[in-house]
């Protein structure tokens, strides 16, 4: 049944209707398309994601399937008049979608595969690899394979951003530091030109960063404040210069910052 899709619809970033969901099919012998659709939390995001499910119900002959965990009652109302089936996962949804498949689930909870045999699985290994072996910029090898280059200050989050993209998703991701010799010179690291493409940035408040490196060097002028506003100024300068997308990671979870780089970088990421 791939030729029919399942929609995760949410105004967070889609991971636990998403989750949710997943333990639900995992009770049908069936490998639907899935489409994840986070962050949609206004009224223009809501007819946007109806439009895109009902063209899918168009295009499969079937309708999809959409899991969600919108708390907006406005927003999920516009959602429930879409092509689609509709389950909200506060709902009790394991009977409807017996009757919508037309087969029995099997009532097990969590059924797993043998997890050495699984493509994504393997996948996520080699991807949680390739983070560690290209973390704060240790190795410019085979970085024309990395899916994302995640930039930015030192202490920024680059790290657990990357190896959380690289265990939930498969997402190969390499991380470089800027350090104030990049500042001076005015431009990325050589080893990032031609891979400018696949750079995001991360920044992070002046003084959030203070209290991170002051735990890791406390007293040294790598942790202090005034010298944190340089190092953010100036890597906030070079990348708006660069063009590279960034955002700040001070008030963001590593699920929302992973989610937003997906949306932005590798959409594709969030079909498949």
């Amino acid at each position: 049944m791939s030729d029919r899709s399942v929609f995760f619809v949410s105004d967070g970033t889609g991971i636990t209707a998403e989750t949710m969901g997943n333990s639900i099919l995992a009770q049908f012998a069936i490998k639907p398309r899935h489409v994840r659709r986070p962050f949609i939390d206004t009224v223009d995001k809501a007819h946007q994601v109806v439009r895109e499910i009902n063209t899918a119900c168009i295009r499969e002959g079937k309708r999809a399937i959409v899991f969600t965990t919108l708390a907006n009652d406005e927003v999920l109302d516009i959602l429930k008049g879409c092509q689609g089936k509709v389950f909200d996962v506060i709902k009790t949804f394991v009977e409807p979608l017996e009757h919508e498949f037309n087969m029995k689930s099997n009532h097990r909870v969590g059924r797993f595969s043998d997890a050495s045999q699984d493509r994504e699985y393997n996948d996520r290994i080699d991807a949680i690899n390739f983070a560690l072996e290209h973390d704060d910029g240790q190795s410019s090898r085979n970085l024309e394979t990395a899916d994302v280059v995640l930039v930015g200050v030192s202490r920024c989050g680059k790290t657990p951003t990357s190896l959380y993209l690289a265990m939930q998703h498969g997402i190969k991701a390499a991380n470089v530091p800027l350090i104030p010799e990049d500042f001076d010179r005015g431009f990325l690291p050589s080893m990032l030109k031609p891979y400018k493409k696949k750079c995001f940035g991360l920044t992070i408040d002046p003084e959030r960063l203070s209290q991170i490196r002051n735990e890791r060097r406390p007293g040294s002028r790598y942790a202090a404040l005034q010298n944190c506003r340089i190092e953010v100024q100036a890597a906030e300068s070079m990348m708006r210069r660069e063009g590279i997308s960034w955002l700040s990671s001070t008030h963001k979870s590593i699920e929302e910052i992973a989610t937003t780089i997906l949306r932005d970088l590798r959409p594709d990421r969030l079909i498949y």
